[in-house]
């Protein structure tokens, strides 16, 4: 099976096997001791570090945009989902916003310490006025902030 590995993976010792792959943006995330050797000792075993292709991070940018996930998710989720998009492998990760946007980008994901992300749609709300709107900012009718909230 072929996996995507999140900088989870690298944070805990859950076990992983396959051909596995992660970004280098993940590999840059990578600071303390115990993650650095894990890293380590899955490159010896196999883990290959690939950068996405552009068109991939595009397609991610969409699909985040459409879930509401944009104004949360980092550079290096983009660069994980990219990945596992680009080869058809499953993403290993606990991170919520990078499972909500794989669900609507179809790609299958392996949660490891947590239970798995159920897909959540966003709204945005005026805190002062109350109007909706697409994304977060400044409202342009009263001024307040626009929060995202659960649909």
């Amino acid at each position: 099976m072929k996996c995507v590995l999140d900088s989870t993976v690298f944070f805990t010792d859950y076990p992983v096997d396959g051909e596995c792959y992660t970004t280098p943006s993940v590999v840059e995330e990578l600071v303390d001791l115990k993650s650095k050797c894990r890293f380590d000792l899955l490159e010896a075993a196999g883990l290959q570090v690939r950068t996405p292709a552009t068109e991939g991070l595009a397609r991610v940018k969409e699909a985040a945009r459409k879930s509401g996930d944009l104004p949360v998710i980092s550079g290096t989720d983009c660069d994980v989902l990219a990945l596992a998009g680009e080869l058809g492998a499953t993403i290993f990760t606990d991170d919520f916003a990078i499972q909500n946007v794989a669900a609507g980008m179809g790609i299958a994901v392996q949660p490891l310490r947590q239970r798995a992300a159920k897909k959540i749609a966003w709204k945005y709300r005026c805190s002062g006025c109350g109007r909706y709107f697409k994304n977060d900012g400044e409202c342009p009718v009263c001024g307040s902030n626009i929060k995202r909230k659960l649909k």
